[in-house]
């Protein structure tokens, strides 16, 4: 079984919301970095959401204000709250996970391009009336 499994993924209308889950397997999530990634067809894999494991985040300028990353270390799980979305936000959505306890900056400067340890298949994501 994959590390991560992502889930909410679906079609929704331009300014609906989803929320996408991402449950780790296997092990704990709350030593780990969470970040949210997505790639649509013919384009290059961006980075979206990152969040800490002191629950410190940052977003793609594309997507501030509208998504919301979260943890839930008793649950294992991490969230990106998806509102307002428009038809330039359908991709595959995946997550990843990297070991950082305490590091309050890992997702400052070039987080969307570190290396992670563990990735998830992706949830597809399509907005559209």
């Amino acid at each position: 079984q994959l590390p991560l499994v992502e889930s909410g993924g679906g079609l929704v209308q331009p300014g609906g919301s989803l929320r996408l889950s991402c449950a780790a397997r296997d092990f704990t999530l709350n030593t780990y970095a969470i970040g949210w990634f997505r790639q649509a067809p013919g384009k290059e894999r961006e980075g979206v959401a990152c969040i800490t494991t002191n629950d410190g985040s940052t977003y793609a300028d594309s997507v501030m204000g509208r998504f919301t990353i979260s943890r839930d270390n008793a649950k294992n799980t991490a969230y990106l709250q998806m509102n307002s979305l428009r038809p330039e936000d359908t991709a595959v959505y995946t997550c990843a996970a990297e070991p950082a306890l305490g590091d309050n900056s890992y997702c400052d400067g070039y987080w969307y391009k570190y290396q992670y340890d563990a990735w998830g298949q992706g949830t597809q994501v399509t907005v559209s009336s």
